[in-house]
């Protein structure tokens, strides 16, 4: 299925997404005033999703926002949804024609375009009623008990039977034992990407800098490490040792001293790559606990698991919620959405190399998010039967067909010019410039996480070793927001140093706006150092 808007046309994949809104229609049909989480329990889909098509639904006007209910989840309330007359009785078919009906209009072709845009792109990480109360009893029996609440959400959670916490520290003897015990290709690649990570990380240092005025008035600014970071890595089955590189090293290249990761073992599973990337970056303890009792152990400290200064690492809703909850008290490094790429193409690449650039973001979860802007409307169809060829072959095809159903897109823009507008507007996390002149077209990009330039830069490089960071802003993000780097780890203290013929004419300027803010104490301050 085709959806003109104007200039630029979006293929969707078409039947399981009207399946699924077909569905919420009639679940809507039988239960007035649902809210997105109970639509998305009865249909087993994440309720990001749900509220994707909710949205859709809302802007053709077969659904409509009845009322709230709230707050729930951050404080906000909850959207009531109940349908309206123009759906009732409605089957796949008719929904189909009055969604091209509403989506074609054409006066506000260019609009609808925009606004359907904003429903692909839409994304909440608001966390509901059930995690949030989870996530504040963790924290605070954290901070009540220690290490006794942390061993026991341990053995519950992980399905652990420790008696305490000496059990769950991981000694530095065993980390280099796992680097060791690695095959001969693994521990080589694991050490040039560190080697290519640290490389590229040692570029970004800041030094301190000042400067004296005419009248001997020192002005600059000093740059210190922070003291200790702690690093969340997930943990079980999943090996994710690239996180440790990207987190750990600028860490140390900033100086940090003292760095603490943790990571979850569930039913005692090990991941040796992980203890060995660990090793590998310098990692000063490390402690096989996860969830939200991680987290706030690390924020609040035990009296086994040191307080920290900033907390960074990828998590689950428990995790990201925990982090949010705990900002203030440390730092976070972000929280982070579903993983996305966005490839503007000219339509020369191979088209399996770009449907396999957008499965290598679909795989992660279904929630993650494959775009492919390309003039070439021949070359969209080629890419599109590049998926069905290549996609019953996948191993996490289930999650890949999934993801690009619900928030998958392959978009006929007019122009690259075109294109740089959209892609500015989406502000990707990964931005593939797959086209002839990428370095050129890379200084029209005013949003984008990290720039993959011309047709042999896979994303997936990036991902590993590359060099630059991997955790890079999401979720739109990147128009304000920056990837991971080694300024993350570093602080900015300003230096004043004042001559006495300095502080005197200074003295003077201070009075005149202290008095004229009402502030008799700062003005008599500087008053004072101003010589006769």
């Amino acid at each position: 299925m085709k959806i003109f808007f104007c200039l630029i046309t979006i293929i969707w994949y078409t039947e399981p997404v009207q399946k699924t809104r077909q569905q919420i229609l009639t679940y809507l049909n039988t239960h007035p005033g649902a809210t997105a989480l109970e639509i998305s329990r009865y249909l087993d889909l994440t309720p990001a999703n749900i509220r994707y098509h909710l949205g859709l639904l809302v802007t053709s006007g077969l659904i409509q926002i009845s009322g709230k209910r709230g707050p729930a989840g951050a404080g906000r309330p909850t959207k009531l949804y109940n349908i309206t007359s123009r759906s009732l009785g409605s089957n796949i078919e008719s929904l189909l024609a009055v969604i091209l009906e509403t989506l074609g209009s054409d006066n506000s072709a260019d609009e609808t375009f925009w606004s359907q845009l904003d429903q692909l792109l839409a994304w909440e990480s608001v966390s509901d009623d059930a995690v949030n109360t989870t996530v504040t009893g963790i924290i605070a029996d954290i901070r009540s008990r220690g290490d006794a609440a942390l061993v026991e959400y341990t053995n519950r959670f992980d399905r652990m039977s420790v008696a305490d916490m000496t059990e769950l520290e991981i000694p530095a003897a065993r980390l280099q034992q796992a680097l060791d015990g690695l095959p001969n290709d693994q521990r080589t690649a694991l050490q040039t990407a560190a080697d290519r990570v640290r490389s590229y990380h040692e570029h970004q240092k800041q030094d301190s800098w000042s400067y004296t005025e005419d009248d001997g008035t020192l002005l600059g600014q000093q740059i210190t490490p922070l003291d200790r970071v702690g690093l969340y890595v997930p943990g079980g089955k999943a090996a994710y040792p690239s996180s440790v590189l990207m987190n750990a090293i600028p860490a140390k290249v900033a100086g940090v001293e003292d760095l603490i990761m943790v990571v979850p073992t569930p039913d005692g599973e090990l991941n040796e790559l992980v203890f060995a990337a660990a090793a590998i970056c310098g990692v000063n303890r490390v402690f096989t606990v996860g969830g939200a009792q991680a987290i706030a152990a690390l924020a609040y400290g035990t009296d086994t698991v040191p307080q920290v200064d900033k907390i960074v690492g990828p998590g689950n809703i428990y995790v990201a919620t925990a982090k949010r909850y705990v900002f203030g008290t440390v730092g976070i490094d972000m929280i982070a959405g579903p993983s996305e790429i966005l490839v503007i193409c000219d339509g020369k690449t191979d088209p399996d190399w770009i449907a396999m650039d957008l499965f290598s973001q679909a795989e992660h979860d279904e929630d993650a998010q494959s775009i492919l802007l390309c003039p070439d409307a021949d070359y969209l169809e080629k890419v599109q039967a590049s998926i069905e060829k290549l996609l019953p072959a996948m191993e996490r095809a289930d999650i890949i067909r999934a993801s690009l159903a619900d928030r998958g897109a392959l978009v006929q823009v007019k122009d690259m010019d075109e294109a740089i507008a959209v892609s500015n507007y989406i502000a990707p996390e990964h931005l593939e410039l797959s086209v002839e002149d990428p370095e050129a077209m890379a200084k029209q990009v005013k949003h984008a996480g990290a720039i993959f330039m011309g047709r042999y830069t896979a994303e997936a490089l990036g991902d590993y070793c590359a060099g630059p960071n991997h955790v890079l802003p999401t979720s739109r993000t990147a128009r304000y927001s920056s990837p991971l780097g080694v300024y993350d780890f570093q602080k900015r203290s300003s230096l004043i140093m004042c001559s006495a013929d300095g502080a005197s004419e200074l003295g003077k300027t201070a009075s005149t706006l202290a008095r004229g803010e009402g502030l008799e104490a700062h003005a008599r301050s500087a008053e004072y150092r101003i010589k006769d």
